[in-house]
């Protein structure tokens, strides 16, 4: 299963918080899927074969400080064991563009990641892209950076990182995690 983190609405679709997203539509488009709003599910979601791997993809439509419940009621549905959970979001610590492998961890005051521990029963070992997105420079200025649009720049240095994640997708799968992250890693950013 994979999990994009961003808030739902046109208002909020082109922000950097809502990376996780970005990477989940290009996901599907490269598979020729398409997300179907569920209410079940309190997302959007799609099932894929990459490969001979079945993927179920998910943006949660209940706003990133609540996508735990979506996360959860998923999860728990499909009996989805949480080492097979990626959930991929915005990182203000990496420049634009640079995505990281992670295996479980805190928050890291990222409310989206806070709500999916809590709703997994304080569980913290899923897997984690974390997407760059970089930082506005002072505290002051996260809340409006992370809800604004990137520059042109930015964007594409996003996009293309997303490319990477595609290209390394196949080696997650096939529970090559340590080749997919040295694939990932140590990409030069053009």
């Amino acid at each position: 299963m994979i999990v994009g983190l961003g808030n739902p609405g046109s208002e909020y679709a082109e922000t950097r918080h809502n990376a996780g997203f970005w990477l989940i539509d290009e996901i599907a488009r490269a598979h020729g899927a398409s997300l179907q709003a569920d209410s079940k599910y309190h997302g959007d979601t799609a099932r894929i074969l990459i490969g001979s791997h079945e993927v179920r993809l998910l943006k949660p439509m209940t706003f990133m400080n609540r996508s735990g419940q979506s996360v959860a009621k998923l999860a728990n549905f499909y009996k989805i064991p949480l080492e097979s959970i990626l959930v991929a979001h915005d990182e203000m610590d990496f420049a634009p563009g640079i995505m990281r492998l992670k295996i479980g961890g805190g928050h890291g005051g990222h409310n989206g990641l806070r709500d999916i521990i809590a709703q997994m029963g304080n569980q913290k070992d899923f897997l984690r892209l974390r997407m760059g997105i970089g930082h506005p420079g002072h505290a002051s200025q996260v809340t409006g950076y992370v809800l604004g649009k990137p520059q042109t720049d930015d964007r594409i240095a996003i996009e293309l990182g997303i490319k990477e994640v595609l290209a390394v997708l196949p080696l997650l799968l096939a529970g090559e995690l340590q080749q997919a992250m040295n694939q990932l890693h140590t990409k030069l950013k053009g």
